[in-house]
């Protein structure tokens, strides 16, 4: 077996690839609902998908590589928020037509989740995003199972707030036993 530069075989290499065929629509949707800037979301998922190839061959191993990569995307999400300055946006300077139908209910809910801080955003993401669960939340974010359900509770109250009419579309309460 012929061995790659980086002591990857090139059956690695077509299981990465398969894999990253796979996994990436639904990474780039959750790296969207953290950021709401596509192009920002698909640099995460590169990202991501970098650290990742990294360890392949242990990644390849696991009983849940999608999981692990969606850990990997939050992580560089909140890296990425650490280290960032805030800058105009070019998106914020182009003049959109307003849509007046489901887009609208997305986008409002998308600009609340912007405005959250982005530890509760990817909090409240992995709980009521991806249906995780508070130690499945806590353990992606290292963080304890205690601080998930006060930030998903924080979360939800800012987002309420936040959405006037649209809050009836979030849960009513915080279940903190899944």
């Amino acid at each position: 077996m012929r061995s790659l530069r980086n002591g990857t075989s090139p059956e690695h290499h077509e299981e990465f690839r398969a894999f990253v065929t796979g996994s990436q629509g639904h990474l780039r949707r959750s790296a969207y609902v953290l950021c709401g800037d596509w192009h920002l979301a698909e640099d995460l998922v590169q990202n991501a998908y970098q650290r990742i190839f990294r360890l392949w061959h242990r990644v390849r191993l696991m009983d849940l590589p999608d999981a692990y990569a969606r850990r990997v995307v939050y992580r560089c999400f909140l890296d990425s928020r650490k280290w960032r300055r805030e800058a105009a946006s070019l998106e914020a300077l182009v003049d959109r037509p307003a849509v007046q139908d489901d887009a609208a209910v997305r986008l409002t809910i998308l600009a609340a989740l912007a405005e959250l801080a982005p530890r509760t955003r990817a909090v409240v993401a992995l709980r009521y995003w991806e249906d995780q669960s508070v130690e499945q939340t806590a353990e992606a974010l290292s963080i304890s199972t205690g601080t998930v359900k006060s930030m998903s509770a924080r979360g939800l109250a800012q987002l309420r707030e936040r959405l006037g009419d649209f809050a009836a579309l979030l849960p009513d309460s915080v279940d903190t036993t899944r």
